[in-house]
């Protein structure tokens, strides 16, 4: 198992591609620390991994909040003495408006989801990753490399996430801490269920990508994966596309 032994903290790890991925590491050997706003949804991935033998820990975390992110850190180490890895994956989508019209309460809640997290996530991991030799993967979005109409705080936030990883893979690659990035496109999770309600919208949607369907959670987790794991050893700074071919589109 490519992870035995190693602790992994999934922030958004309640649901979608969060809990695809916390069920994928228990699987192949490591401690999970569930992080989601939500008790009863991060309580329930804990009570996955724990019916099939794994480790976990669910810690009800607001990525927002720095002491929030400083208590998720703090509880990991006590509980596990420390880990190995950080998925930054907690996030949400927003109104599809233009930008003139969008809220600016709406803007500061996307932009403090999407991307301040990832900035206090790294903040307050980076010097226990620095004991370690860690990795941190951030999920980023296809709408981190191409812009769409009427997104404009998701557009923002996701192409910062990208530059905010180069940043950090500049920073600490002496460290021995590697970063990289996911950019998914149209996944299978509950943030797209208001499009699948547009019937004419979601047809064409779901045929966005050069494989003319959408992806499924599991399919981003097993590129996180790849990031975490040595076969990418020599991977930092990378945005690592699992969109179908949207992007090319």
């Amino acid at each position: 198992m490519r992870f035995q032994g190693k602790v992994s903290v999934i922030t958004g790890g309640g649901g979608g591609i969060g809990r695809a991925t916390a069920l994928r590491f228990s699987k192949e050997g490591a401690a999970v620390v569930v992080a989601d706003l939500d008790d009863a949804s991060g309580e329930e991935t804990v009570r996955l991994i724990h019916e099939k033998r794994g480790s976990a820990l669910f810690v009800k975390t607001n990525v927002r909040e720095s002491e929030s992110i400083q208590s998720l850190v703090h509880t990991t180490v006590e509980h596990f003495g420390g880990f190995d890895i950080l998925i930054n994956n907690a996030g949400i989508g927003q109104s599809e408006v233009r930008s003139i019209d969008l809220d600016e309460n709406e803007w500061d809640a996307v932009l403090d989801t999407n991307l301040k997290s990832i900035f206090l996530g790294m903040k307050y991991a980076v010097p226990e990753l620095m004991k370690k030799d860690g990795v941190i993967v951030n999920v980023s979005s296809l709408l981190g490399l191409k812009g769409r109409k009427y997104v404009s705080a998701y557009n923002s936030a996701k192409g910062g996430v990208i530059l905010l990883t180069q940043n950090a893979a500049l920073e600490y690659g002496k460290d021995n801490i590697r970063v990289n990035a996911v950019a998914p496109g149209v996944i299978d999770t509950n943030i797209i269920n208001g499009w699948k309600k547009d019937e004419r919208k979601w047809s064409v949607i779901s045929q966005s990508n050069a494989l003319r369907r959408i992806g499924n959670a599991e399919e981003v987790a097993s590129a996180i994966l790849f990031l975490a794991s040595e076969e990418a050893s020599f991977i930092t700074g990378a945005t690592l596309s699992v969109d179908g071919g949207g992007l090319i589109f």
